[in-house]
């Protein structure tokens, strides 16, 4: 095995340096030139041709791809990888964090990787802007934060969308939601309620708004806002995708989700949806797109409940201007339809936990109209849960359904 790893580092050495002084090789070429340096440094051992064929590869991924992480960026399994320095890999897949025994070479060889990431994106990682968001060409998110931010770092997330997002359909299937609730979504979708999702880490809000978007008429002008790109709108053909950007060293300026809500309302867009909301670009979102003329506006945002998401949005809404709480309110209550919340139970199964109408204010208070709530209902002995989204209210204001031609389902 030591044989092995030697024979592999000092045939990167000899490849990088025939990269280096060479003319760029594609990557049909630079699997010639490894089998041809395999087949010389093969004289005296015997490997046998699965051991060649995994070294060649290994060699590819160090120089090409991904390095150690390639093996799980290519397993559709894997949700998610988490790289807490070079030596500390650990993965979710099937829904359980598991550790791995992979690591990386050295320090260098996970920085190469991670300023390869960085760098396909026109995005810039170092010590003295150590914090990036970026994405890999399948749209799989990445975050990378280095030293000295974390001290045992560089950290590198990874976490990886399907290939082809999941439909309403295929959420149905596993009891994510109801079919009842997914056709009343369906619904409000069609008559341009505004919707914001809410939910925890990892409880699937991306996925629940690519989904829900299935649900948008083909004719319509779209606009997605992100930090890194990870929607897969579908069926849409008059869509706009637009990502920030961080400040680089050429002298571009940063480019933030309330510069590009901003530009976006100059562009005729029927809906925007901004993949999440973290802070002042709230107050754009809600004030400036649900409350003027772009109905059928969607948004996630991090909460652990319908009523937790009221909350963040009026601080993050307070962020971004000094108005009375009231006023602040007024614009929530006015410009939001729904919210649905998500979350993941015990045995780690992601559900819509809640779906919500935003009735109004009353004595300064925004009021709540629960339509769905989640209910357990027993858990078996292997950990499932069984419960059931019911139906406990109905939707008040029905007037954007009746304007559309669509029946209230109530």
């Amino acid at each position: 095995m030591n044989e092995e790893k030697d024979m592999l580092r000092s045939l990167q050495r000899e490849v990088m340096n025939d990269l280096n002084f060479g003319e760029e090789l594609s990557d049909q070429q630079l699997k010639d030139l490894i089998g041809k340096y395999l087949l010389e440094q093969e004289k005296g051992r015997n490997f046998t041709l699965l051991q060649r064929k995994q070294m060649g590869k290994e060699i590819f991924d160090s120089l090409r791809k991904m390095d150690v992480l390639q093996d799980l960026i290519d397993d559709d399994q894997v949700t998610e990888i988490m790289v807490n320095g070079p030596e500390m890999i650990f993965i979710e897949k099937n829904g359980k964090l598991q550790k791995t025994n992979l690591k990386f070479e050295s320090r260098e060889k996970l920085l190469h990787v991670i300023n390869q990431i960085v760098s396909s994106c026109n995005r810039v990682v170092n010590e003295s802007s150590p914090i990036v968001d970026a994405r890999l060409k399948n749209g799989a998110r990445v975050n990378v934060v280095l030293y000295p931010i974390a001290l045992n770092g560089p950290i590198l997330t990874i976490r990886r969308f399907p290939d082809k997002p999941i439909t309403m359909e295929r959420l149905i299937e596993l009891q994510a939601i109801s079919k009842e609730a997914a056709v009343f979504l369906e619904k409000a979708v069609k008559a341009k309620y505004n919707i914001l999702v809410s939910g925890g880490t990892g409880s699937g809000k991306t996925t629940f708004l690519n989904a829900l978007s299935c649900y948008i008429p083909e004719d319509e002008r779209i606009i997605t806002i992100e930090d890194s790109a990870e929607l897969q709108i579908q069926g849409i053909d008059n869509l706009i995708r637009m990502e920030t950007r961080n400040a680089n060293l050429e002298g571009g300026k940063s480019i933030s989700i309330r510069d590009l809500i901003k530009t976006s309302l100059r562009m005729r867009p029927t809906r925007i949806i901004v993949g999440e909301v973290r802070g002042e670009e709230a107050m754009d979102m809600i004030g400036s797109a649900m409350n003027c003329g772009h109905d059928g506006s969607m948004s996630s945002a991090h909460a652990n409940s319908a009523e937790d998401m009221l909350l963040r949005l009026e601080n993050m809404m307070l962020m971004s201007v000094t108005l009375p709480l009231d006023v602040i309110r007024g614009q929530i209550a006015s410009g939001v339809d729904l919210i649905v919340h998500l979350g993941r139970l015990r045995d780690k199964s992601r559900k819509v936990l809640e779906i919500t109408e935003i009735k109004g204010i009353k004595q300064e208070k925004i009021i709540l109209n629960p339509l769905y709530i989640f209910r357990e209902i027993s858990e078996k002995k292997s950990g499932y849960i069984e419960g059931k989204l019911e139906k406990v209210g109905k939707l008040i204001h029905t007037y954007k359904m009746e304007n559309a031609g669509i029946k209230p389902p109530y």
